[in-house]
């Protein structure tokens, strides 16, 4: 996909060097066509790596998109320099009178925290229900696809016994779905979370459709009846070293940790990391873009509606 971001992002150099294609402004102010527009509130600490990462995902077909990043102002962010936020991030107060084909909620870590105590929360919970008439769809991950289950249908989350790390196999509920369209019948996914969401809450919610599960990691991806709103609990948009990166950082935090599951080679540590998820996670943002945004977005956005 030709995705117009700004010339100055980190991300765009990253992703020209990986032969990913970046629109320029000059080439899509002169395509006649409605690019659609998405928002990304980024909650991760790790902004611009995650900036990379979802830009990545959302670089493989010929849709043109728009992409703005957003940012919590009740949040001060301390791991990403000021000027990056100023020069490429808004705030909710400059979008809400806006409206989005799609919208992705990154996860955050935050999850051992009660919903209600995540500094934050008041601001992503209006911003959350914003999306019910000024998003067509929107994709939640990890945490954030915990924070709107809790917060769209009362689905509660739960605290693991141990931090759950790794890369897992899926199957699909749903096989026939747009979603898991060009799909295997088993795939993988990597988790990196401390909590969970349980298949009996979300069955016990009729407007609620699950979509694909996994006997280790649990509940995978859940989508609302009327398909405005997605939840995947894991990280298909991980690089090849995050996991790693996590591990490392938890072993120099003195936290002991497992080692991620199913990640490194024969799992040893001291070995690489085998990729075995990259092209399903391509396949899922290529669904929801394809299916859930450009298929039924409307032309004019001013008539969207929650139904």
């Amino acid at each position: 996909m030709p995705i117009k971001i700004p010339d100055q992002l980190p991300a765009t150099s990253a992703l020209i060097k990986e032969n990913i294609f970046v629109m320029t402004e000059h080439r899509a102010l002169h395509q006649d066509i409605r690019p659609l527009k998405l928002l990304i509130l980024n909650l991760m600490p790790t902004k611009i790596v995650t900036e990379i990462q979802l830009l990545r995902k959302l670089s493989n077909t010929p849709l043109q998109i728009e992409v703005e990043f957003l940012r919590t102002l009740s949040h001060d962010a301390k791991n990403t320099d000021a000027e990056h936020l100023e020069a490429f991030y808004t705030s909710f107060d400059s979008v809400r009178e806006r409206r989005f084909d799609g919208m992705i909620i990154t996860g955050a870590p935050v999850e051992q925290l009660d919903f209600d105590d995540v500094d934050y929360w008041p601001e992503l919970c209006e911003i959350m229900d914003w999306t019910r008439t000024n998003v067509h769809s929107t994709l939640h991950i990890c945490w954030g696809a915990q924070a709107g289950l809790y917060y769209h249908y009362g689905v509660k989350k739960y605290d693991l016994p141990k931090k759950l790390s790794g890369v897992y196999l899926h199957t699909m509920e749903k096989p026939l779905s747009p979603f898991f369209r060009g799909f295997n019948d088993e795939f993988f996914v990597p988790h990196s979370r401390y909590t969970e969401v349980r298949r009996e809450d979300i069955e016990a919610v009729p407007e609620l459709e699950l979509m694909s599960t996994s006997p280790k990691a649990g509940v995978f991806a859940v989508k609302s009846e009327n398909n405005r709103r997605i939840f995947i609990t894991g990280h298909p948009e991980y690089d090849a070293d995050t996991l790693a990166l996590e591990y490392k950082r938890d072993l120099d935090k003195g936290i002991n940790p497992d080692v991620p599951e199913n990640y490194f080679t024969d799992d040893d540590p001291s070995k690489p990391p085998r990729v075995t998820w990259r092209s399903h996670a391509q396949l899922l943002y290529n669904n929801w873009l394809n299916y859930y945004v450009y298929q039924t977005t409307p032309y004019d956005l001013r008539g969207m509606t929650d139904k």
